[in-house]
């Protein structure tokens, strides 16, 4: 006899009452998972308008890898795996509940056949039974993993309207998968059809039923049947209003994600965010994608010293607010007024000024989120709210106000921005008077800074001793504005960044190169250029390319082994991470990498303006010292590589604070570099 898929097996006939049920409960399970859908649409619609722009086809690939492969998991063989056995075998087992219904409903109603029949069904029904074991799997490690292990980043925050977390989730889709099974190995024990070997785990489970009256299984097969149809159509319907709903968010949000470079901040409101209505869609769906895994919170380096930030509780609350901003909105929820004149602002509900400064904007969250949510843009729009409030500690104040009068964090003159030029003995060309190929922009850390003014003439030293054609525009240069936007100023940024637009105007060059990553990332991504602009490069490039070329006149090898910290700005913002390594391994040093390397490289602490903020009190290490113990806990590592002025003045404070001066020093790549140099 030809194996065929049978029709409603025990219930068609005897049952019907309850095969009509499932068309009914299916009907209205659709209806409420279509109106949940709505619903959350309409909660992203609260938000201001953004593009989102074309490029489809790079969506969609992209789209295959990332969530259907789940990339960003990669690292964690635990997570993968167990997010894969989960996503696929729930995948594959609606792919076959969607066959079958075709199956019933399409083919077998109006057309009078099967097309689930022969080898077709076997194959069918061995592969549903094989994905169901492993959707089981998968279901019991994500419940080891969340309730038995518990680590720290998967404790969420407990909030009224999140009633269904994620035990609700796992369990439900556990019962699914048993009373499948079950039901499924009753079926065998009583048809015991010759084929039943193609179903292994319907097969294991029917062996002992098949003692039983056949009265008894089939009575236990329409309790379970039941069972099973309701708690699947519970499912359906609950999916809007559960954490599943992050099934239909996150693979919206992955494929709706940001496009642009990492390091081109979208221009906000200058007045910042107050409401969660202030956020524009995008941000929002961003908010409702949250998969609460806390992979965020383990990489952001404010966390970890013992600040009131954590990005995942960041984004739950900002998620909270839009579901009580909707549930308050009600069917109006498409509307994008305003809020209520007086009525409380996000800062006054959710977030804390603490939490907002205590950010670096390293991009240490946003790299590793498996759903592409932004988290350092929503705390910049939050703290541009703060800025134009003035809710700003003194210390920033005072930078902020350097920054507004004189062009630089350090409130020097403008004139004594090329003061370190002068005991060169020799006098760097002027970029406003003279063609060059290539315009150093120095930055005020590497121009103002006494602890840096050496590594500064001596990264002059190396470009002259290459021959390499090189300018500055002196007292024409300003801050290049990266960490002003990034602390909420963004009227201060728009200023700086015209008034070196007007200078880089005037100069004759072909190629800008700075030694700052903070400015590197701004003026090749925030300047306006969009792709027409000349080449922004990385002193480390430039070395890079010399040595390749054989222009530096090296006199000796460097020996011993050193390792180097990956700048946020340089590598996770513009993904460079081989030119510094490269340099180090053509002087002849060993690299020895840190655990945190890379783009999982951990933050100095400087970032977003951190550098000009007093660090609040806190019961554990600042991320400058956890770095340098890093550090210098790698064997026989006695110097620590930098390629960033603002590393290097963070390091060294780290150095003597944390008591390690005689084990570990801070040195500059240039500096290196001058070494192998000299005789």
């Amino acid at each position: 006899m030809e194996p065929i898929r049978p029709i409603f097996w025990n219930i068609h006939e005897r049952y019907p009452w309850a095969e009509i049920g499932q068309y009914v409960l299916g009907l209205l399970a659709a209806a409420l998972f279509v109106a949940g859908v709505v619903h959350h649409f309409r909660k992203w619609r609260l938000g201001r308008p953004e593009a989102v722009g074309e490029a489809w086809g790079t969506r969609l690939r992209a789209f295959v890898s990332l969530a259907m492969l789940q990339a960003r998991l990669a690292s964690d063989r635990y997570a993968i795996g167990m997010h894969l056995a989960i996503f696929y075998g729930m995948a594959i087992l609606f792919l076959g509940t969607a066959l079958a219904t075709v199956d019933l409903d399409v083919t077998h109603l109006f057309f009078g056949f099967q097309f689930l029949r022969g080898d077709f069904y076997l194959g069918y029904e061995l592969i549903l039974d094989l994905f169901a074991v492993i959707l089981a799997v998968g279901l019991g490690l994500a419940f080891v993993r969340r309730y038995l292990l518990r680590p720290e980043r998967l404790k969420n925050l407990v909030f009224p309207t999140f009633p269904l977390d994620s035990v609700y989730f796992l369990a439900i889709l556990f019962l699914i998968t048993v009373t499948g099974l079950v039901v499924e190995g009753l079926r065998l024990a009583v048809s015991q059809p010759h084929w039943a070997a193609w179903s292994p785990a319907g097969s294991l489970i029917a062996a002992p039923l098949r003692g039983l009256p056949e009265g008894t299984l089939r009575g236990l097969h329409l309790v379970l049947w039941c069972l099973h149809a309701l708690l699947a159509f519970a499912f359906i319907a609950l999916i809007p209003r559960s954490k599943a709903f992050h099934m239909v968010s996150s693979a919206t949000s992955i494929f709706l994600r940001n496009l642009k470079p990492a390091g081109a901040l979208p221009a906000g409101d200058p007045a910042g965010v107050a409401g969660i209505r202030d956020f524009t869609w995008r941000q929002l769906l961003q908010f409702d994608a949250c998969t609460w895994c806390g992979r965020c919170q383990d990489q952001c380096p404010a966390h970890a010293s013992g600040s009131l930030l954590s990005p995942k509780n960041l984004v739950l609350k900002l998620g909270d607010q839009l579901l009580q901003a909707s549930g308050r909105n009600g069917r109006s929820g498409s509307e994008t007024a305003p809020a209520p004149s007086g009525a409380p602002t996000l800062h006054d509900s959710a977030v804390a000024p603490a939490e907002l400064w205590a950010c670096t904007t390293c991009r240490a969250c946003e790299d590793v989120c498996p759903v592409f949510i932004e988290q350092p843009r929503a705390i910049v729009d939050l703290r541009r709210y703060l800025v134009n409030q003035g809710t700003v500690d003194k210390t920033l104040q005072d930078a902020l106000g350097h920054l507004n009068r004189y062009g630089n964090s350090f409130g020097k003159s403008d004139r004594m921005r090329a003061k370190w030029t002068q005991s060169l003995g020799w006098k760097p060309k002027d970029a406003r008077k003279e063609p060059v190929e290539y315009l150093w922009f120095v930055g005020d850390y590497a121009s103002y800074d006494p602890r840096l003014e050496e590594t500064t003439r001596r990264t002059a030293g190396i470009f002259q001793a290459a021959g390499l054609d090189f300018g500055l525009v002196y007292e024409g240069e300003r801050n290049a504005g990266n960490d002003a936007r990034r602390i909420g100023e963004e009227g201060l940024f728009e200023v700086l960044r015209e008034k070196n637009l007007q200078v880089l105007e005037k100069a004759q060059f072909q190629k800008l190169v700075t030694t700052d990553p903070h400015t590197y990332n701004t003026l090749k991504h925030e300047y306006g250029h969009n792709g027409d602009g000349p080449p922004v490069l990385h002193y480390s490039e430039v070395l890079d390319h010399l040595l390749a070329e054989g222009r530096l006149p090296l006199k000796k090898r460097l020996s011993g082994r050193v390792t180097y910290h990956d700048p946020c700005y340089l590598g996770r913002y513009n993904d460079v991470y081989d030119p510094p390594r490269r340099v180090l391994a053509h002087l002849g040093l060993n690299l020895v990498e840190m655990p945190r390397h890379r783009e999982r490289s951990f933050c100095c602490g400087a970032g977003g303006g951190r550098i000009w903020m007093e660090d609040a009190p806190s019961s554990k290490e600042r991320p400058a010292e956890s770095r340098v113990r890093e550090a210098a806990a790698l064997p026989g590592v006695d110097t620590l590589v930098v390629a960033c002025p603002k590393d290097t003045a963070m390091f060294r404070d780290a150095v003597k604070t944390t008591g390690i001066e005689g084990r570990l020093a801070v040195r500059d790549l240039a500096d290196l570099v001058w070494e192998a140099m000299q005789e």
